[in-house]
């Protein structure tokens, strides 16, 4: 991904305007390979998943994507059948880049986990994950299972810049990497250090921009599949080793999505199902929700080069189901309830920035303790998000606020930068459950607002239901609500509706959140003994 917001505004703007488009290559039509009984729709993941790198080991497919500030990073996606998709874990498990990244001093927004790379090495059975951090240097993470423990193999002085790994048939290790000026490196056959990089190709400028590398060897082939934001997806093919020379073919421009209102899918890989097809999981940008995943069937000409599929000139709302083996069992809903009765946190949960770990716990529930006295959720640790389930979605959660104390702030969010939240206020002896709309950040995230009041109610006793609703269909600025209950049954609504912005940014769409800071002084807490996000 590129943050050079003039870049950005013109390519992606013109994107999400477009109604029309063509995709390199003809319109391929379902042949009786496919004609299956069963179909999937697009996007096969409606909840915010960008900058994708997937693949398969033996019967497994997994997939990872950017996290920017969210802390663990770079979730780890698992599917037997390439549809249904579970999280599995985090490839990064703290943000340890520096102390932005903990909220001290300085914040981490739109930084940290950027377009990365997911691979995987059958010589040692390691998963590895590479990405750059700041522009700075580039960091590599290793595990034997996706789960983890993840662990630092190391750090490499040079930023790979939206890097592609690529583990070739004789094991050597490398990156494709770069904007516009696409470079290749080769790794030590540790990993741990460049032994060579080079320049392979740089783009025509009638082309533009080009970046997000992923780089796989097909065929004696060497190919490195780059984007072109947000627009267009092109792809280089090499004939004499990784090092090029490379030739360039369009591979899509301006196609139709499929998410109504959305943009042009782009900025994924591909990968192989164990039959031998070939398949492209790609992002959609659909605003304010995030960024979607969406898949389509991939074929190739003779002389090696990939055809999208297309369905009547779009990528395709519905396709025939892949032709892959029977499960060995269900995924992992990325919705539901969670008392957090476990020993961790579900994969599914990631902090705003990284957590001070000494301030929550779960188990009993989770326990959020104040960790910082401020009047700015921006600058609160411990907010804990939640993705949104589109095209729309219900966060509910329980709270025990019995251990708040005056001053404290606690709920929950729809979080962005433009924010409101419904929780609890305590002052002076008394809570109250109140909305608060107009927390903003300007185009540097720096806050421009805290909040401001729009509806309150006093409440007694020990317990509340705080529920938020979110519309995340993308082409226009949609509508969150809130209410609350005291009985878990009977909802009130509090205060309007709050629109949700739909400028792309931020990158990171909407996200629910919980959160408890303190105004005053450190020693309240709250408990939440149940979460759950539920759909239509």
């Amino acid at each position: 991904m590129d943050l050079s917001w003039s870049h950005q505004h013109l390519t992606r703007r013109r994107t999400l305007a477009a109604a029309t488009g063509l995709a390199a290559g003809a319109l391929l039509r379902p042949g009786p390979a496919l004609a299956a009984a069963a179909q999937y729709t697009n996007p096969v993941i409606w909840q915010d998943f960008a900058d994708i790198d997937i693949m398969r080991v033996g019967d497994t497919y997994y997939a990872s994507a950017s996290t920017m500030h969210y802390s663990p990073g770079a979730p780890v996606l698992r599917s037997y059948d390439l549809v249904n998709w579970e999280i599995a874990g985090h490839a990064v498990p703290v943000l340890d880049f520096g102390a932005k990244y903990d909220l001290n001093g300085a914040r981490g927004y739109v930084r940290g986990i950027w377009a990365s790379s997911l691979a995987y090495r059958p010589s040692n059975r390691t998963f590895y994950w590479l990405g750059q951090i700041d522009f700075a240097r580039t960091y590599v993470y290793t595990a034997t299972a996706v789960e983890g423990p993840w662990s630092r193999l190391t750090t490499i002085s040079t930023p790979y810049y939206d890097a592609g790994l690529l583990v070739d048939t004789d094991d050597t290790l490398y990156v494709a990497y770069g904007n516009t000026t696409i470079s290749v490196a080769q790794l030590s056959p540790d990993g741990r250090n460049q032994v060579r990089t080079q320049e392979v190709f740089r783009t025509p400028s009638s082309v533009g921009t080009l970046e997000g590398a992923r780089f796989y060897k097909i065929n004696g082939q060497y190919y490195i599949f780059l984007t072109r934001p947000a627009n267009g997806q092109y792809i280089l093919k090499s004939s004499s080793g990784p090092f090029g020379p490379y030739t360039m073919r369009q591979v899509l421009l301006d196609l139709r999505g499929p998410i109504p209102g959305g943009g042009v899918p782009h900025q994924g890989g591909l990968v192989r199902t164990q039959s031998g097809a070939w398949y492209y999981m790609a992002f959609v940008d659909a605003y304010p929700g995030g960024r979607m995943p969406a898949l389509a069937p991939v074929t190739w000409t003779a002389d090696g080069w990939p055809v999208v599929q297309l369905v009547n000139g779009a990528w395709g709302t519905t396709y025939p189901s892949p032709a892959v083996p029977a499960p060995p069992r269900q995924v992992t809903p990325m919705t539901g309830v969670d008392t957090f009765d476990g020993t961790s946190l579900e994969p599914r949960w990631e902090w705003n920035h990284n957590p001070d770990n000494t301030k929550w716990s779960v188990g009993d529930g989770l326990t959020l303790r104040t960790a910082t006295v401020t009047h700015d959720l921006y600058w609160a640790r411990n907010t804990l998000t939640h993705r949104i389930q589109g095209p729309t979605s219900t966060a509910t959660a329980q709270l025990d606020h019995s251990a708040m104390r005056d001053g404290d702030r606690a709920g929950l969010a729809l979080l962005r930068d433009s924010s409101a939240w419904i929780g609890l206020k305590r002052d002076g002896g008394a809570t109250r459950v109140v909305m608060v709309t107009g927390l903003t950040m300007d185009g540097n995230w720096n806050t421009t607002g805290t909040g401001t009041e729009i509806a309150s109610a006093p409440v007694s006793g020990s317990r509340i239901w705080l529920r938020a609703n979110a519309d995340v269909r993308p082409g226009a600025p949609r509508p969150g609500t809130f209410s609350y209950s005291t009985d878990g049954i009977t909802f009130t609504r509090l205060g309007p509706a709050f629109s949700m912005g739909n400028d792309w940014r931020f990158f990171m769409g909407y996200r629910f959140a919980l959160f408890n800071h303190a105004t005053q002084a450190l020693g309240g807490a709250v408990r939440v003994t149940r979460f759950e996000v539920s759909t239509p």
